[in-house]
């Protein structure tokens, strides 16, 4: 990798004039017809991964791979998840890893030997947990920066049930707050080119009332967008996300995009592109 991975998202920003990420979180019982044919699921699932990116092109500046829609298929889910990962780099498409791990330091470091070390598929960038502490991350993050790579630390997710201790006060302020503080620290000596960090934060655009504080607490930080579409996240809202540069956000959408022929009863790849291009067109005008 020549550069550091927020520069290396600059670049790509600006030349797709995109900030979308494809998410694939393939259901091996709602694959396109495409996939039909392969000799086995993982084949199926991964010729159903490289009919979406072919779909969505550069409507999308990369593509976000769910690990468990992998690894429920064994061993060779896997082997799937870094042909996937693969095809999508040769696509000019920037590649995250979302497992959001977060163990013991000694643990940590073997999750970055196997995402960025030489054996791994080489990932630009995967998500993390931070609940077990700084030093449950500080082992990936470093691993990830020695590769060139990046590092997405959970601070509000999207889900429902997030507010029950991700809001909750720790102790005199949320518990989002004390994880975007840390974020900021842990990104403060990486920071490229373009002014923004190589370690990000997972802020779920389905409570954007938060993004405004948010900001102000990660102001070098990568924004990672998940919510909108499926989870009724808006582009609408997001606008704080962006007030660094264009690529301080990250919109990443799985469902809207890969299902969005369900709605509309046509083929698969015209009804994916479409969708992603009208989220990247308004991601873009909101951005700008």
């Amino acid at each position: 990798m020549d550069a550091g991975f927020p520069d290396r998202l600059a670049a790509r920003v600006e030349e797709r004039r995109s900030q979308v990420l494809l998410g694939l979180d393939p259901d091996p019982a709602a694959l396109w017809p495409e996939a039909a044919g392969a000799d086995s699921t993982a084949a199926r699932v991964a010729r159903h991964c490289r009919a979406a990116i072919d779909a969505v092109d550069e409507a999308c500046v990369g593509v976000k791979l769910q690990f468990a829609c992998f690894e429920r298929l064994g061993p060779a889910g896997w082997t799937a998840l870094a042909e996937v990962a693969a095809y999508a780099a040769d696509r000019g498409h920037l590649v995250l890893g979302d497992g959001k791990r977060g163990d013991v330091p000694v643990t940590a470091k073997a999750y970055a030997e196997a995402y960025f070390g030489e054996a791994g598929p080489g990932f630009d960038a995967v998500t993390a947990s931070p609940l077990l502490g700084r030093d449950s991350l500080e082992p990936l993050i470093e691993g990830a920066l020695a590769a060139g790579a990046g590092c997405f630390v959970l601070v509000r997710t999207s889900n429902p049930g997030a507010a029950e201790i991700q809001d909750a006060p720790a102790p005199d302020r949320p518990l989002h707050e004390l994880l975007a503080r840390m974020v900021d620290e842990l990104g403060a000596g990486s920071i490229g080119a373009c002014g923004l960090s190589a370690v990000g934060a997972v802020t779920g655009a389905t409570r954007p009332e938060l993004l405004v504080r948010l900001r102000e607490l990660m102001p070098r930080t990568i924004f990672l967008l998940p919510g909108v579409g499926a989870q009724g996240g808006s582009v609408d809202h997001l606008a704080p996300a962006f007030e660094p540069s264009p690529a301080a956000g990250l919109i990443t959408a799985s469902r809207s995009i890969v299902n969005a022929y369900a709605e509309s009863g046509g083929d698969p790849a015209p009804a994916a592109a479409a969708a992603a291009e009208e989220l990247r067109a308004a991601t873009w005008a909101l951005s700008r």
